[in-house]
């Protein structure tokens, strides 16, 4: 029996193992029939039948004893026959995309490349823990993907939905499906005190001593019931104001927080609030006595807005003669919100003759408001439904007898409209007790903030320094 030989596989395959083996078995029978001499071991018919086939012989030795075994095919070492490579690993991105005006969610995973149908998994397991339909123009969604050639795989999904948490969408690796989970953010809480002379208006004061707009629009809205934001300034006057601000560990600003004190210095006259948290967790702003600054009617029930017009006689812009204006309007741009004076329920809803579109509201007693000339109204508000002091009601607009964007804002008592700026009503809830031993302790540590915080050049010009 000759030693078996092996020859190279891409030869079985290019002539089928029968053509091959047909050729090595010939040589000797062909040497028998010359009368040429061959020898057992089969060397040289192997070595024939591999030059007459111009294939590399490698020789593979058979077991000196056991039952027959198939040897393996090797590929010859030839510097013409190349090597098949190894697989290639997947190539891992992070991709950081950020939310246009007009773009979903759907749209900027395909737009990556990512098969709907994965898309749609991961999306569906997000919306989960996030509402998607509040994703925020310049929030950032981070992708993690694996690239094999053109197929683009979805491995895992993040992003803010707000400061306070990281949501993350990865594959079960058991599984493979998409779960979702959220990871809450470290920030770190930090109080900031400013304060300034208001030469020609509170915002420009403010924002010369780097006050967020946000912050100043709460101070404004917890004065609006107490101060004439258009007629009780004067230069010379005075403001202080001691807020929160969020952090990131990095020490990236996350959001401003809470305002906790705020003074208002006007014409010589101290108006001070200081907020304070009930026991049942309700929030308010009180005076140094404990008295709430919240009235019965907020007095400018819209922001940064001035009065065009007062309650009185007046030519009428549009009529043309004089007659009683019996409001008093706030200049706006259109589309500004308008917010109900107080609690109440919506007694009207509607288009009204001149008031174009106009809502009013009926509060305790035989107190009502009355807002008119909107541009439309909140979302799913309607006649009888119940609305809280700051809900927004609304948004300035034109409609009407009226010359330019602004709100007309009535005060109704026992049926007939009053001055909405002169109208004296009752403040809201006073602290007495065990609340008000509290509150008074309050108001003494945040005044020690307040001057620990505030740089010692500021501190010094209060009006109240000695």
């Amino acid at each position: 029996m000759p030693a078996i030989r092996s020859v190279s596989p891409f030869a079985v395959a290019a002539l089928g193992a029968g053509a091959l083996l047909a050729a090595v078995w010939s040589a000797p029978a062909r040497a028998h029939e010359t009368g040429a001499p061959h020898t057992h071991d089969g060397d040289s018919a192997a070595e024939e039948a591999g030059a007459a086939l111009g294939l590399a012989v490698v020789e593979a030795v058979a077991p000196a004893a056991g039952p027959a075994q198939t040897p393996d095919l090797q590929i010859a070492n030839r510097p013409d026959i190349a090597t098949p490579p190894d697989a290639v690993e997947p190539v891992v991105e992070t991709r950081v995309l950020t939310v246009e005006s007009g773009d979903t969610l759907m749209a900027m995973l395909t737009g990556e490349g990512v098969g709907r149908t994965e898309a749609h998994y991961a999306i569906e397991a997000l919306g989960e823990l996030v509402d998607l339909r509040r994703l925020q123009i310049g929030q950032e969604v981070t992708l993690t993907v694996s690239l094999d050639g053109e197929t683009v795989r979805l491995d895992a999904l993040e992003t803010m939905p707000d400061v306070e948490r990281v949501t993350k969408v990865h594959r079960d690796p058991e599984t493979d499906a998409f779960v979702a989970g959220d990871t809450p953010n470290a920030l770190v809480t930090r109080a900031r005190a400013a304060a300034g002379t208001i030469d020609s208006s509170l915002y420009l004061a403010a924002v010369g001593q780097d006050v967020p707009d946000q912050v100043l629009i709460e101070a404004i809205r917890a004065y609006s019931y107490t101060v004439d934001f258009q007629r009780d300034f004067q230069p010379g006057d005075w403001f202080e104001i001691l807020y929160e601000q969020d952090f990131h560990e990095s020490g990236e600003l996350a959001r401003n927080g809470d305002i906790l004190y705020a003074k208002l210095t006007l014409s010589g006259q101290d108006y001070a609030i200081y907020r304070y948290e009930h026991g049942d967790g309700r929030i308010d702003y009180y005076n140094r006595d404990g008295e709430s600054m919240r009235r019965v009617l907020m007095r400018t029930p819209i922001d940064g807005a001035r009065i065009s017009s007062n309650f009185g006689p007046r030519r009428h812009p549009i009529l043309g003669y004089s007659r009683m204006h019996r409001g008093t309007d706030f200049a706006a741009p259109t589309g500004t919100p308008i917010y109900a004076a107080g609690d109440g329920v919506i007694e009207f809803i509607g288009r009204n003759s001149g008031y174009g579109n106009y809502v009013r509201i009926r509060h305790h007693g035989s107190l009502k408001t009355a807002y008119g000339h909107m541009n439309g109204f909140a979302r799913g508000l309607g006649q009888g439904d119940r609305v809280r002091q700051g809900d927004v009601i609304g948004y300035v607009g034109s409609t009407g007898l009226s010359t330019g964007p602004h709100l007309h804002y009535e005060v109704h008592v026992d049926g007939a409209q009053v001055n909405p700026m002169n109208i004296d009503l009752p403040t809201g809830e006073n602290l007495a007790g065990t609340e008000l031993a509290e509150f008074r302790s309050l108001v003494d540590r945040l005044d020690r903030r307040f001057a620990e915080l505030l740089p010692q050049s500021q501190l010094a010009a209060r009006p109240d320094a000695e």
